[in-house]
């Protein structure tokens, strides 16, 4: 059968459709479409070409197309060990819910995990993806086709959306607190061991060299057990730090408990302020100042965008697809 035979369904093409083209089992589709075993590479190849012809989209949880299905949502998280993403989550999944669209969460940061990971288990079973992609968010689209991605904190992306924070803004607002209260001799702790600063500490370290302050910074894993024993080694190379600002609230919880194990106290000897505003931060002792995200906001923003994609009343890649949300400082008693 040629492709010119192939004529595009006045109805959204199936399973069955892409099956009796090819002239293969559904079954074998499924496996094309999914990139299992179980056949050869030109037979993948083919029924991959076939089901592009058609407009045919694998299916979602059925393994077969039904008119007025559930829209489904992809949503790919770096590491639900971390209170922010299950928070971040959950307000994707209200908003989700609110339309009445499913939601299927893959975790990916785990082992040698990639976002490029997660967008393979998704694509199959969604009609877009909201994730933490980085670089590869490009890629991820791609994977995706036509259907949009919406990645987040990577505003270079070449997605069909991009949802990013403006840390400039968050690390001005910092700064100045540390200013306010004769903090001269800073550090920050970055997430990371090795390698290129973060978006965070680029800007901090910016508005830190702005205000006339050199910065000391210190790297350890995203979580508060590293954190701990980063400050640990900062607190003895530097013994005089009066300020610290670290990547994420868990990251400052840990770096807490560093500088009480040296017999400071915070914020008289040290003050701390974390990013992100999870509620960890008023279970901490003291309760941590914050450059706080409405992670509502956040989630609600995400989908909404998605819908506008979806809908068409936002292009991929125009300027109403690039939203930038602002952080806000919460003064507790660490600084």
């Amino acid at each position: 059968m040629t492709s010119s035979s192939r004529r595009p369904h006045p109805h959204r093409a199936t399973i069955l459709d892409v099956a009796a083209a090819a002239g293969v089992s559904r079954q074998t589709v499924t496996r094309a479409m999914n990139d299992m075993p179980g056949i050869s590479a030109g037979t993948r190849e083919r029924v991959q070409k076939i089901a592009a012809e058609l407009g045919y989209s694998p299916s979602r949880f059925a393994k077969g197309l039904v008119q007025g299905a559930r829209t489904s949502l992809g949503l790919a998280i770096p590491d639900l060990t971390n209170p922010y993403f299950p928070a971040f989550a959950s307000s994707v999944v209200e908003a989700a819910t609110q339309r009445g669209w499913n939601v299927v969460l893959d975790d990916f940061g785990h082992g040698s995990g990639s976002g490029l990971d997660a967008v393979a288990r998704l694509a199959p079973q969604v009609d877009a993806l909201v994730g933490y992609f980085g670089a590869s968010s490009g890629q991820a689209q791609s994977r995706m086709g036509q259907r949009p991605v919406v990645v987040l904190d990577h505003p270079a992306g070449q997605a069909a959306g991009t949802i990013s924070f403006d840390y400039p803004h968050a690390a001005r607002m910092a700064v100045d607190r540390l200013l306010g209260g004769q903090r001269r001799r800073v550090a920050y702790l970055d997430s990371g061991q090795e390698g290129t600063p973060t978006s965070r500490c680029s800007a901090v370290a910016a508005a830190a060299g702005e205000a006339g302050i050199e910065l000391v910074v210190g790297r350890a894993a995203d979580s508060a057990a590293a954190a701990r024993e980063a400050v640990r080694t900062l607190v003895g190379q530097h013994p005089n730090l009066d300020g610290l600002m670290a990547f994420n609230d868990l990251m400052a919880a840990g770096a807490i408990k560093a500088l009480q194990d040296a017999g400071m106290s915070i914020p008289r000897d040290c003050a701390v302020i974390g990013m992100d505003g999870i509620p960890l931060g008023e279970l901490v002792t003291p309760e941590l100042t914050t450059l706080s995200l409405d992670l509502r906001a956040v989630g609600t923003a995400a989908v909404d965008l998605v819908d506008n994609l979806l809908s068409g009343h936002v292009e991929a890649g125009s300027a109403d697809a690039t939203l930038v949300l602002r952080h806000q400082l919460v003064v507790r008693r660490s600084a």
